[in-house]
């Protein structure tokens, strides 16, 4: 999503506008004024302030990273404090999601953001947050209320907009006076929904299957998403079944279904696709197939220390300042009055911890990826759908929508008893094979319990009271992995799914008849599948597979990553641990692992391949590479360039533009199988009329193009290639970093950095094969729990922790990212105070 301000205007005075704007951003840097209203908007982090509200005094100690340590003597008064350093750090982050989650962003960007708004306006993100608010605990409610006053005394104390963020400051340039209104326990609940679609399933799986089956038999579509490996790449679980309604780790398994689809309504799916790619990734950004994790634990029998340790690392979009905030939250005496001593990583605008420990277990989350999102195609005759028979009256609501510099937008959101019409909000369809609208019916559209779970996590002691914060966290579904100081490990699957009466929701499926409904009751919580101190001694989790269907049902999903990731971390965990002696280097040295999973697959096969012409001393490269991807490798570079031509060379032909090939390990699978068969239909490149290609001039041609950029992009000597001068991660601000307006990106972006790994190596720096070889998604933080000692922890953000540019804070923490490093994660209060450089006191 390209956010351009003057969208609104008509096109001379845009011109105008922007050229004014480039000529006061100057001045404004070659004059310093900028550097002086940036300096205003940095927030106190020495001395005594005094907060109104707050029962005692409380402490404030930041790192030279900027990372707070809060200590207070009531839970109140900690997660009121954490909102008060959360508004002095990121408060324009907060007050642009909060737009995003509510669906008014066009307030503040004009019609650029309208088809945004629209789409979040028509799935009613902050109508759901609503209901599921007056759901959550009389507890968790105090403590966001307590949140929501941190960040308004906050406010109260920066009355001047200008003072509050530079980003205010560059709208104001644009006739935009944005007055941020009063912190409210609804807009943290909010996010909770913006993460749930981050972090949703297979919802795009769905249309591109039948966006496919548009132009494909179903039995070549079928080739395109072919099931997971389970003989090649373990599942998380590998035992276990239910047994007397419950998920038993030592059962043996039982058995059982599929649905044949129908051709598709091809315009009401494509409108629907449009609807669900103007949603921004306020977590994964525009392309969602890098978008995973990986966590892993390791059982004290197979450590040095003889404790557990723990990884995890979420693969989010590369968001500027990072999605996480790190930070420690402790009570100084543990009681009934205050429960906490946490430290890990937070969510802006939301209070707790999200990933981390306290001071006796740690956990780590991956995307599960279940099957909570289903489209229906619906048959729509003016104010009714059918359904069963009958003609039912649609629901209908009007939402109102505010746009900066223009006239307030108003649009009807309809909806069936599957959930409102997504296609309708980009323009009307033509009715088609019977179907002309689509419904989306997801999980996240239903109130749940997520916020009481953070604060359960956040206080949990042992497996049971971990196991019992889980069954809370509703939405998205996470893999949940454990670790404790007694030595326990587990791995819990969460969430509310849906049992289908028919079908496995792996296409969109005809509403009208009522065969494919959700059953009321989701899958209960005791069935999921849940392992503690497993044989092995770990337990791996990478968005693989989690369990194998031929051991267990009800269906979770078909649509998983394919195990690349989680086998390689498995392969070095089964090295690691046979000689008994894993720390956590050897946990921070798999995180930094860059081996392509395909390599050892492909590279043979390209070998095989007749050539001639300056592309071979190219090919020559690969020769006794390890796949390893290294931001120096000259392999890598050519490997990976191979592998975008190949894709497009091979696929683009057959398929809708909007079903093509992105690059994520599904492709992996998909060509591995192709490998085999060197006359394929998919290897003939349709556009060449009276000629039918095999695999051989697929690789040829895909070898010959790599070669022709690269040279073009790096030169011509070969052996010069670096992996890191094509795939560069630019750290773009979520907001004003894709202005469009060279002086305004400028100041909130920052980079490029090169980086090493790809798409579905260890070290998951994601690129989309039909875009270039940019860093969309990265591992966003990382951090290994060494629960011997929890002091000799480590971990890093992917850029700071302060969001006001220009601050020290504001990327320190890039670099040492991009080079691997980790950072001393300190929880105890003598290495706290003895790593301070600043101390703030806030007293009532």
């Amino acid at each position: 999503m390209r956010l351009r301000p003057y969208a609104w205007l008509p096109w001379p005075l845009r011109w105008l506008a922007r050229a004014l704007t480039v000529l006061l951003a100057l001045a404004l840097v070659l004059t310093g004024v900028v550097v002086h209203t940036v300096r205003k908007s940095y927030p106190q982090v020495d001395g005594s302030l005094r907060l109104p509200g707050l029962a005692s005094n409380v402490e404030i100690y930041r790192d030279k990273y900027g990372i707070p340590q809060i200590y207070a003597d009531t839970s109140e008064d900690l997660f009121m404090a954490q909102g008060f350093v959360h508004a002095q750090d990121r408060f324009w982050e907060m007050d642009f999601r909060r737009h995003v989650t509510a669906g008014r962003l066009s307030e503040l960007f004009g019609k650029a953001t309208l088809d945004s708004d629209k789409a979040i306006r028509t799935m009613g993100w902050r109508r759901v947050a609503e209901q599921e608010l007056s759901e959550l605990s009389e507890r968790t409610r105090r403590y966001l209320d307590a949140y929501a006053k941190g960040v308004n005394a906050w406010l109260r104390a920066n009355p001047n907009a200008s003072d509050r963020s530079l980003e205010y400051s560059v709208l104001k340039l644009t006739g935009v006076d944005a007055k941020p209104e009063p912190w409210t326990a609804l807009d943290s609940v909010a996010w909770l929904k913006a993460m749930a679609w981050d972090l949703r399933s297979n919802m795009e799986d769905e249309i591109d299957r039948a966006l496919a089956l548009t132009r494909l038999p179903r039995e070549r579509v079928e080739q395109l998403h072919p099931g997971y490996p389970f003989e090649e790449h373990a599942p998380i679980v590998t035992r276990g079944a239910i047994r007397q309604e419950q998920f038993d780790q030592t059962a043996s398994p039982r058995r059982g279904q599929g649905t044949r689809p129908r051709r598709p309504a091809a315009a009401a799916l494509a409108q629907a696709a449009r609807t669900l790619d103007a949603v921004p990734g306020t977590m994964s950004g525009a392309d969602r197939d890098g978008i995973g994790s990986n966590s892993w634990v390791v059982s004290g029998e197979h450590t040095r220390s003889g404790k557990p340790l723990l990884a995890n690392d979420p693969h989010l979009s590369a968001a500027m300042p990072s999605v996480w905030y790190q930070a420690g939250l402790h009570c100084r005496e543990l009681s009934e009055r205050c429960s906490y001593d946490v430290t890990g990583f937070t969510f802006s605008g939301v209070p707790g911890v999200v990933i981390g420990h306290n001071d006796k277990i740690a956990w780590g989350f991956t995307n599960l990826g279940p099957d909570v999102a289903d489209l229906f195609l619906e048959q729509v005759s003016g104010d009714t759908y059918l359904y069963r028979g009958e003609r039912v009256k649609l629901e209908k609501r009007q939402e109102k929508i505010k746009v900066a510099g223009g006239d307030t937008v108003t649009i009807e959101v309809r909806s069936t008893r599957h959930g409102p019409l997504i296609n309708e909000v980009m323009g009307d369809v033509r009715p088609s094979d019977g179907a002309n609208a689509v419904a989306l019916q997801w999980t996240a559209l239903m109130p749940g319990r997520t916020a009481d779970a953070i604060f359960a996590f956040n206080e949990a002691g042992d497996w049971h009271e971990f196991r019992a914060a889980a069954a809370l966290f509703e939405v998205p579904a996470q893999n949940l992995v454990y670790a404790d100081t007694s030595g326990n490990i587990g791995y819990q699957a969460p969430g509310r799914i849906p049992v289908r009466e028919k079908g496995d929701g792996t296409w969109p499926v005809p509403g009208w008849t009522g065969e494919y409904d959700w059953k009321t009751a989701p899958i209960p919580y005791d069935q999921l599948p849940s392992v503690e101190n497993p044989a092995e001694g770990y337990i791996v989790t990478a968005n693989n597979a989690v369990i194998d269907p031929r051991r267990y049902q009800p269906l979770l999903t078909k649509d998983w990553s394919y195990g690349y990731r989680s086998q390689r971390i498995t392969d070095r965990l089964r090295q690691a641990t046979a000689k008994g002696d894993v720390d956590a280097s050897t946990m921070a040295a798999i995180q930094r692992d860059t081996r392509n999973g395909l390599a050892e697959t492909l590279v043979p096969a390209l070998m095989d391949v007749r050539m001639a012409g300056p592309a071979v001393q190219a090919r020559d490269l690969l020769k006794g590479w390890d796949g390893s991807q290294g931001a120096d490798s000259a392999p890598a570079a050519y490997f990976n360039a191979v592998w975008r031509h190949l894709l497009s060379d091979a696929f683009d032909d057959d398929l809708p533009e909007a079903a093509r090939p992105s690059g994520g390990d599904r492709w992996y699978v998909v060509v591995r199988r192709l490998l085999d068969s060197p006359d394929d239909p998919f290897w003939d490149d349709t556009t060449t009329k009276g000629f039918r290609e095999t695999r051989d001039d697929i690789l040829r041609q895909a070898m010959a193009d790599a070669y022709q950029e690269v040279s073009e992009a790096l030169g011509s000597d070969v052996r010069a290639w670096r992996w890191g001068d094509l795939h560069r991660l630019t750290l773009t601000n979520a907001s004003l970093g894709t202005s469009g307006i060279a002086p305004v990106e400028a100041l909130f972006n920052r980079g490029p950095l090169s980086v090493a790994g790809g798409k579905d190596a260890v070290d998951a720096t994601g690129w989309n094969v039909g875009k270039g070889y940019e860093v969309t998604s990265v591992p966003s933080m990382r951090m290994v729990v060494d629960l011997a000692d929890l002091d000799k922890s480590q971990w890093i953000n992917l850029t700071g922790a302060s969001g006001h540019a220009f601050h020290a804070n504001y990327w320190d923490q890039a670099e040492t990212w991009a080079r691997g490093e980790l950072t001393p994660m300190r929880s105890k209060l003598e290495s706290v105070r003895q790593s301070a450089v600043h101390t703030l006191r806030l007293r009532p």
